[in-house]
């Protein structure tokens, strides 16, 4: 078969054409889990899931009884699902002997049964076992999302879910959590079920069911500082850095980076129309001004200086040169040398 993306299998996966082997690798457990629901609700009916669908944890089982338990025929059924949770666990996995059962079976596995590894971590795609999975069985590599793409991502799926959502909207979210697609998914479903039929989201449910402020957020202290407004600059980030369970400050730090760097990269466009410029930051359109007004107000030469105040509290926070400094004065001392 083939590697293929997660989004293409659930597609399959939706329109009942199952593959009798699936291998699914990674270090984003959203695609894994996603992928293995959808497998675990499709595969077998209902009725005969107690007598049709198998359950493996890889630190309780050895190969030797997955593969034997895939050679089985399913009891009046048309097949049977055999899935190994934390295959990365499986016992035997690594040996020899092991290895070469598992390749024996995905070069002539039993069409009856859908086999299934969720493997969380990285899989050698040298590995002889890789190798013979790409080619007889199904292989799936989920990969961490990169920064830049989680607003369209988030976009997108709240128009699969039939919701509109403002760009202030998905900034806030994918601001305060990052790259961790689980989460986003799980904090998305606490505002999609509040939400009225026809509503949709906007930066007022995400502070209400979410629990992020619309006013003290990186989104609100980047925007201060893009405006060079030093009373709400100076105000969110004393708030951001007394708030033990929010943004760390080394995040808040990584994020001012991002934005200053992108604002470089404005004053170097020959083209500054909005559309060029939203293609070239890896930004909505929508936010674009604000990135416009801030080359305004910095001059290269202070980009240059501030990028420099930066790295230097980062490597304050990782502890070089640091002192008697706590996170909250790094934080502090950063955006007032950002503003004057």
């Amino acid at each position: 078969m083939a590697v293929v993306t997660p989004e293409q299998v659930l597609k399959d996966i939706k329109a009942k054409n199952f593959q009798p082997v699936y291998f699914i690798a990674g270090e984003e457990p959203y695609y894994i889990d996603l992928i293995v629901e959808a497998l675990e609700s499709s595969v077998v009916p209902k009725e005969s899931r107690d007598f049709c669908q198998f359950i493996m944890y890889g630190g309780e089982t050895h190969v030797n009884q997955v593969v034997q338990t895939a050679r089985n025929y399913p009891f009046m059924a048309e097949r049977q699902l055999v899935l190994v949770k934390e295959a990365q666990r499986l016992e035997g996995f690594n040996s020899e002997e092991g290895m070469k059962r598992l390749e024996n079976y995905v070069q002539n596995p039993t069409q009856s049964t859908v086999l299934v590894f969720a493997y969380s971590g990285k899989l050698d795609g040298r590995s002889s076992l890789a190798k013979n999975i790409e080619k007889f069985g199904t292989l799936i590599l989920t990969k961490k999302m990169y920064d830049d793409k989680l607003p369209a991502w988030l976009g997108g799926y709240c128009r699969e879910k039939g919701v509109s959502i403002t760009p202030q909207a998905i900034q806030l979210i994918v601001d305060h959590i990052g790259n961790d697609l689980k989460r986003i998914h799980n904090e998305i479903q606490k505002v999609l079920v509040n939400l009225a039929p026809g509503q949709g989201i906007d930066v007022d449910q995400v502070e209400k069911y979410i629990g992020i402020s619309k006013e003290f957020n990186v989104f609100e202290l980047q925007k201060a500082l893009s405006q060079k407004d030093v009373s709400k600059a100076t105000q969110i980030s004393i708030h951001l850095a007394s708030q033990k369970k929010g943004v760390p400050v080394m995040v808040i730090v990584q994020m001012l980076f991002t934005y200053f760097t992108k604002v470089l990269l404005v004053h170097h466009a020959k083209d500054k129309s909005k559309q060029h410029l939203a293609t070239v930051l890896g930004v909505n359109p929508f936010f674009v001004n604000d990135y416009l007004q801030a080359a305004r107000y910095y001059s290269v030469a202070k980009l240059v200086e501030i990028v420099r105040y930066l790295r230097q509290a980062d490597g304050q926070l990782k502890g070089i040169e640091t002192g008697s400094l706590t996170e909250e004065d790094i934080l502090k001392n950063l955006i007032f040398r950002i503003l004057h």
